[in-house]
């Protein structure tokens, strides 16, 4: 894929993602790695009016080269692409359902996601929470770094989701289904909920590979 398929692509997903209200105001971030670099977008822009010619671009250490100045979450992508050496693409949102159970104090810290459809575990996995650190510090490197060899997937703690994947439409996909996961079990809270078996999630991890 052209480095300019690649822009257009971050701008027609954060594009989607903000009109249906999954990250507000300048809130998320996306980022893709190339063959010789990454494109990112750039630090308090709007995903709904990004311009695809001032997204960041990176050489392959990381270092800004060109276009607006990237994203100050810089250290949570980066925590991602150095710990999964598969992982082409990371989304970070402020969505509503996922930041509330980043919220919880009683939420599980090694999966808030709980198994309730197929879906959260075929395409996200299980979702640890990683404490809190101040949004853009670099601190959250090593803190993503611990859990990111058995996660694509995290809740930063009062905070919001972040995800990789092996391409910016699969990350994407996946985002939007830790929400709606995320959803359910906000709605489903102090209900008597039928999780899924563990021969069934042990199943769909066999069958659909996701580490």
């Amino acid at each position: 894929m052209s480095e300019q398929s690649i822009r257009n692509d971050i701008v027609k997903w954060g594009k989607s993602l903000f009109d249906r209200g999954l990250t507000a105001g300048s809130s998320g971030n996306i980022s893709v790695r190339m063959e010789d670099g990454y494109i990112a977008t750039p630090t308090n822009s709007c995903l709904g009016f990004l311009d695809p010619d001032r997204l960041s671009r990176l050489d392959a250490d990381g270092k800004h080269i060109s276009g607006d100045a990237p994203t100050k979450e810089l250290p949570l992508h980066f925590a991602f692409y150095e710990g999964r050496p598969d992982c082409r693409a990371v989304v970070h949102l402020h969505s509503t359902y996922a930041t509330a159970l980043s919220c919880l104090a009683d939420v599980d810290r090694t999966n808030a996601i709980p198994p309730i459809t197929p879906y959260v575990v075929m395409r996200v996995g299980s979702v640890p929470v990683v404490p809190y650190t101040r949004p853009g510090s670099a601190e959250v490197k090593p803190l993503i770094s611990a859990i990111v060899a058995d996660h694509s997937a995290a809740l930063l703690e009062n905070h919001g989701p972040i995800v990789s994947g092996q391409s910016l439409d699969a990350t994407v996909f996946a985002i939007e289904e830790l929400e709606e996961a995320a959803k359910l079990a906000i709605l489903t809270r102090g209900m008597p909920v039928r999780h899924l078996t563990q021969a069934a999630i042990d199943d769909l991890n066999r069958t659909f590979k996701l580490r």
